[in-house]
């Protein structure tokens, strides 16, 4: 099964699991309609494109079946068989907060179905969270232990018959446009209503046990490893921390894309100095980080791969404290201040301050950044201790960009 249907599920998990006739994929989404419908329509088949000068294509059929969230019956039905052996899940930063009974939400309904589970006779399973968390597959099962506290007998079957793996996933995935369905007609002949963009570049890591079997994801590369703890640094530092600088930095600077800003000279100068930086606190060989640096600024320049930067800055309060602050962290712990990062906290001071924002804490932090002298109290809303730091405020507050007052419209 898998929670979070959506453009990176099908670039991702989905492309993985097609190596594996013997698995298929009942894939749920939230309250997105029009996507299950297609699919369904398709019979759970779409189109995988690689851009290029000559886009490449492949037809993906292991979702066996999509559905809507308002699906509710089937959900349950679906989390409580036997049959499912490993749960996937793509909710963003934000799905993962702890559920609140009453409202749906991600770790609600995921909660929700493991208990259907465990009323059901309970065979175990395992849990795959597929977001840029650090130590996602440690907050999840700390989540599922909260909302169990008060259920002894539920708590003890989660902790002795529901296993958590972590992981690293790694595919640039842009939001799909209109152009994309002509891409794939040409590409394939067939009339595709949903189909997905991404480039070649996949990596997959996996930290855990699969008591119940697994697809055989390593025949497309996957790899199974006893700690993901350095592999999510580096992607998270270097990968997602470059993509949240391009993107605050980046609009501030009026560039559109990923392609765009790093066409940037200031703003790719900058990505090289946030890597510097971030190179200091991992234990990764030089050799090595130089050639995933390298090949990271070729996926970012590739042609065809339209990434645009308002789709990165989303839900940048979730994004900034995995991406940048344990960096951030580590510098002010030596006595430094970090110009890129001081860079990307001001961007994104003026992000909420000037653009449309999409944000778990929207309201909030634009009532902030529209207050006046807001740069402590937004540092306050993203880490206590950075808050009081006078040093990094008057940093951000020197660096904040010039851009016009008000709204963008």
């Amino acid at each position: 099964m898998h929670l979070g249907l959506g453009s990176f599920h099908r670039s991702h998990q989905a492309w993985y699991t097609e190596c594996d006739p013997e698995w298929g994929i009942a894939a749920h989404t939230f309250r997105n309609t029009a996507l299950p419908r297609a699919l369904t329509e398709q019979q759970g088949a779409y189109t995988l494109l690689l851009p290029g000068e000559e886009a490449k294509a492949e037809v993906v059929g292991s979702i066996s079946r999509a559905h809507a969230g308002a699906e509710q019956e089937r959900w349950l039905a679906d989390l409580a068989s036997p049959d499912v052996a490993v749960v996937t899940t793509t909710v963003t930063e934000a799905g993962y907060a702890a559920p609140v009974p009453g409202q749906d939400s991600a770790m609600q309904r995921l909660v929700t179905g493991l208990r259907e589970r465990y009323r059901a006779g309970g065979a175990p399973l395992t849990l795959v969270p597929c977001d840029n968390l650090p130590g996602n597959g440690g907050v999840l099962r700390d989540v599922l232990r909260t909302a169990a506290r008060d259920e002894h007998r539920f708590a003890e079957w989660l902790d002795e018959h529901v296993t958590v793996v972590s992981t690293v996933v790694d595919r640039i995935t842009p939001a799909p446009t209109s152009a994309d369905r002509a891409t794939a007609l040409a590409a394939t002949g067939l009339r595709d209503e949903v189909p997905v963009v991404t480039e070649p570049f996949a990596e997959w890591v996996l930290a855990g046990e699969f008591p119940a079997g697994r697809p055989r994801w390593e025949q497309r590369g996957a790899r199974f490893v006893d700690d993901v703890d350095v592999h999510q640094k580096r992607k998270l530092w270097f990968l997602n921390g470059a993509h949240t600088l391009l993107a605050h930095a980046g609009l501030a600077r009026g560039r559109r894309t990923i392609r765009e800003a790093v066409d940037d000279d200031v703003l790719l100068a900058t990505v090289q100095q946030w890597w510097d930086v971030a190179a200091q606190h991992i234990a990764i060989e030089p050799g090595e980080l130089a050639e995933y640096r390298r090949r990271l600024l070729e996926r970012f320049a590739a042609p065809g791969i339209e990434h645009r930067l308002a789709q990165i800055a989303c839900d940048g309060s979730q994004k900034i404290p995995a991406r940048l602050l344990p960096v951030l962290r580590a510098e002010r712990a030596a006595g430094r201040v970090p110009e890129p990062a001081v860079t990307v906290l001001a961007a994104w001071q003026s992000h909420l301050r000037h653009d449309d924002v999409r944000d778990p804490r929207a309201a909030e932090l634009v009532e902030l950044a529209r207050s006046r002298g807001p740069t402590r109290r937004l540092l306050l809303a993203l880490d206590q201790e950075l808050g009081a730091d006078d040093e990094l405020v008057a940093a951000v507050e020197d660096a904040l960009p010039t851009r016009p007052t008000g709204p963008s419209r």
